[in-house]
């Protein structure tokens, strides 16, 4: 009976340690969940949003390996971020925290932004306006936001928000140059992101810091249920949200 007992104990321990192995290994090469913390990308993500981001989109580096163990020397089966992509970087300036925002500048591109309008190789991108954002905001009162569709050069359209309208901090900038290797990231809430555009703190991205790109959401909630708070989930939860593709 006994050596039953502890058959079935191991057998249960190398079940645990197998999906433990399978769980890695998919956020390694496949697939990594990530959650939303800030409001930086509304109104393409929102705070409580949960998404998968694709690993294999740029190849590996050590950021995609688990605590970005150092054990691949360079970026290994490396493909080009397209302009417009969602993607998960680690922040250049410590290489542990990450981040999201939408790939603008690829390698050698000029970009500026001037009086609020962004500039690619001194091409205004066109942009067009469209109805507000509205919100809610802590204190029960609606918020009205400018909303815009923007066209990046390749024909790739986002949604953007200007909440100061073209005189916000950040909507006159200098020439930024993308060196060889590097990216130039943006936050689709153009006043309220902490992007590239904000050096030392951000700057360009390395490509080795590149995590992946973002894919779609799986889940998402206003934050206005705990998980044990089973009869608010009704209003908490965005359905409408579930398994939306990232564009």
């Amino acid at each position: 009976m006994q050596e039953k007992k502890t058959n079935s104990f191991f057998d249960t321990l190398k079940t645990i340690v197998y999906a433990v192995l399978i769980a890695l290994i998919v956020r390694t090469v496949a697939f990594e969940p990530f959650n939303i913390p800030s409001g930086s990308m509304m109104p393409t993500l929102l705070v409580g949003d949960y998404l998968f981001v694709s690993k294999f989109s740029y190849g590996y580096s050590k950021h995609s390996l688990p605590f970005s163990l150092p054990i691949l020397p360079d970026r290994v089966l490396f493909e080009e971020p397209e302009r417009g992509d969602v993607a998960v970087f680690k922040l250049p300036t410590d290489n542990k925290t990450d981040y999201i925002k939408r790939v603008i500048g690829l390698p050698g591109d000029k970009i500026q932004m001037k009086n609020g309008r962004l500039f690619i190789n001194n091409k205004m991108v066109k942009r067009e306006k469209i109805g507000d954002y509205i919100q809610t905001d802590d204190g029960g009162n609606l918020r009205r936001t400018v909303r815009y569709i923007e066209t990046l050069p390749n024909g790739k359209t986002h949604e953007i928000l200007e909440e100061w309208g073209d005189k916000g901090p950040l909507d006159n900038t200098g020439v930024y140059e993308v060196p060889a290797g590097h990216y130039f990231a943006m936050g689709d809430n153009r006043d309220n992101s902490q992007d590239s555009r904000v050096r030392p703190q951000v700057g360009f991205i390395p490509k080795e810091n590149l995590v992946g790109r973002a894919e779609v959401l799986f889940f998402s909630t206003n934050g206005g249920a705990r998980i044990w708070e089973i009869w608010k989930w009704p209003v908490a939860m965005r359905f409408k949200r579930f398994f939306q593709e990232i564009i």
